[in-house]
């Protein structure tokens, strides 16, 4: 037997973070690009634009901004606040791992 589990963080209104919302995070970081990230996650546009907003607006600063112009046009960029999150949320997630496992242990 083993102890598993789910974790997130919920804001105001809305789920602020959890898995899907931190890979979907790490995606935009690595691809610049949330209609990139959304294909990679096998989500629709609107989905990840949905969570992008609903984090954005769970936070003090937004996680998530779009930059425009430029030599190759416009992006998306994960802010400084962005991958302060993604941290606390990997953090926090690890603990919840390491829990989860440190209870299977007393299973018997």
């Amino acid at each position: 037997m083993k102890i598993c589990g789910s974790i997130w963080i919920e804001g105001k209104k809305t789920t602020y973070m959890g898995v899907g919302r931190m890979l979907l995070l790490e995606k935009i970081n690595k691809s610049g690009s949330i209609s990139e990230a959304a294909k990679k996650m096998k989500m629709s546009y609107k989905k990840a634009w949905e969570l992008v907003d609903g984090m954005n607006n769970e936070s003090k600063k937004p996680l998530v901004i779009r930059v425009s112009g430029g030599k190759g046009g416009g992006g998306t960029i994960v802010t400084k606040e962005g991958m302060a999150a993604l941290k606390q949320f990997k953090k926090i997630l690890t603990d919840f791992h390491k829990f989860c496992d440190k209870k299977t242990k007393v299973l018997k």
